[in-house]
């Protein structure tokens, strides 16, 4: 299943444009949606759920078009985890999940197995019984993500799944997430560098409401190649001067002092050398201001 979408506007009231005439083909596998806050990505995957419907343009689910007529179709196609999720705080995290099996209309013998068996693989085996009410963040977002899942849906939205998450949870959903996207189509959508770097050969980013870079994610490493630049500082002071004069991205305190990362399109003049780029790096790259460069 793939998603094409094209020249795709969305409009407030305000005349703001959250989505500016974009265009996007979304192709099996885990597909990544990276951008700061604010950029528009909410509102796409609102659109792409048929929550929002655009001022402008067109999208396809394979050969099925988005118009009111075929929500209902499309919507059995879907599985979404949205950003903010209220569930039913007085169910137990199996009764929740088995209430909405039930309003998914999913055989309650095949519901049964697919709740075990995603409880087991997020962890929430052990606290099943728990009232919703009860949980934490992090463990909310792995229940939301299990009633994203449960249809099997050909189609599945993910906003921000790792929110709240330790880091040995995020590899167990991440983990999830790429088993789950073999033979679907999987949307990430997370301002988490490292959860794209870890899932996703193919990605979008976005800012503003329009795609920075549609592509590969090694296309993009290759787009900051020669780019980045690491250099050893005696301390903060030093640190200091060359925040005046070149875009540093990170600082990192090491048994020999400290280092710092700058992002700069000539050589810095200073003694550096060309690390092993990351995402992280060539995402930077991507979102600086290029007269800073």
């Amino acid at each position: 299943m793939s998603i094409v979408i094209k020249q795709v506007t969305v409009e407030f009231k305000n005349h703001v444009r959250a989505v500016d005439q974009v265009d996007l083909t979304i192709p099996r596998g885990i597909y990544g949606l990276l951008g700061e806050n604010g950029a528009g990505k909410t509102t796409l995957m609102r659109v792409l759920t048929t929550v929002l419907t655009p001022k402008e343009g067109e999208i396809w689910l394979d050969h099925i078009r988005y118009e009111p007529q075929q929500y209902e179709t499309i919507k059995r196609k879907l599985g979404y985890l949205p950003q903010e999720l209220n569930l039913y705080p007085g169910l137990s995290v199996r009764e929740c999940l088995e209430y909405l099996g039930e309003l998914s209309q999913i055989p309650k013998n095949i519901c049964k197995k697919r709740i075990d068996f995603y409880l087991e693989k997020t962890g929430l085996l052990p606290h099943q019984k728990k009232k919703m009410r009860q949980l934490s963040g992090g463990m909310k977002r792995r229940v939301g993500l299990i009633q994203a899942m449960l249809g099997e849906p050909e189609f599945l939205i993910v906003d921000e799944p790792t929110t709240g998450l330790d880091p040995e949870e995020r590899v167990r959903i991440r983990n999830l997430l790429v088993d789950f996207a073999k033979g679907r189509t999987v949307l990430f959508s997370t301002h988490v560098v490292e959860d794209i770097a870890a899932t996703c050969s193919n990605l979008a980013v976005m800012r503003k409401g329009t795609f920075l870079y549609t592509g590969t994610v090694q296309d993009l490493l290759n787009h900051a190649k020669g780019k980045i630049w690491m250099a050893a500082v005696s301390g903060e002071d030093e640190a200091r001067g060359l925040e005046a004069k070149y875009h540093i991205t990170s600082k990192q305190y090491t048994e020999e002092g400290m280092t710092v990362k700058m992002i700069s399109d000539t050589r810095p003049a200073v003694p550096c050398t060309q690390p092993q780029i990351t995402l992280e790096d060539a995402y930077l790259y991507l979102m600086a201001p290029k007269e800073t460069l």
